[in-house]
């Protein structure tokens, strides 16, 4: 079973999205073990209209 996760934030901004240290700390070591991680940089696709 493969699951995917999108974000435009930097993963070390979830900590202060998630809110609750504990909470985040729980959430991202169940997210990143094992996990492999894409980061996609460069301009952006989508121009400001």
């Amino acid at each position: 079973m493969a699951t995917i996760f999108a974000s435009q934030l930097p993963v070390l901004s979830w900590y202060d999205v998630i809110g609750e240290k504990t909470i985040a700390v729980a959430i991202m070591d169940r997210l990143i073990h094992t996990s492999y991680r894409i980061e996609i940089k460069g301009e952006r696709l989508r121009k400001n209209l």
